[in-house]
């Protein structure tokens, strides 16, 4: 039975860039952490995911890690940055200033996890003797 993480780095470097050693070894942690929040998210394909992780699997792990490394390491967790010289004015705002690993909507939805479920539980309440 297969286990995460569901990609490797050379996975990453197939679907983004080439990765220095340093960051091989962060993008291997990250692709674990990766994989094992996909299971988090739904009980329900975990044995699916485990017997045969798809390319969907594959490929939304390392989107992820790709996200969570486009923000430097030592980066100090900042939403906007402006800088200013002479005339000229640059501003940034960045998309995932902290790193998070996360999955989006469309990659819920790929997945299999934003279906609707319906489920209802019976409660009894015994009656009361007086």
């Amino acid at each position: 039975m297969l286990t995460p993480p569901f990609a490797v780095p050379s996975d990453l470097v197939d679907r983004w860039r080439p990765l220095t050693t340093d960051e091989t070894t962060r993008a291997a942690v990250l692709l674990e952490d990766a994989s094992q929040m996909i299971l988090d998210e739904d009980s329900r394909h975990v044995l699916d995911a485990l017997i045969a992780p798809t390319s969907t699997h594959i490929r939304i792990v390392c989107k992820m890690v790709e996200r969570s490394m486009g923000t430097p390491v030592d980066s100090p967790s900042v939403t906007q940055m402006s800088q200013t010289m002479g005339p000229f004015t640059e501003q940034s705002t960045f998309a995932n200033p902290t790193g998070d690993l996360y999955l989006t909507k469309a990659e819920k939805r790929q997945l299999g996890f934003s279906r609707m479920r319906a489920g209802g539980v019976d409660q009894w309440v015994p009656p009361v003797i007086v």
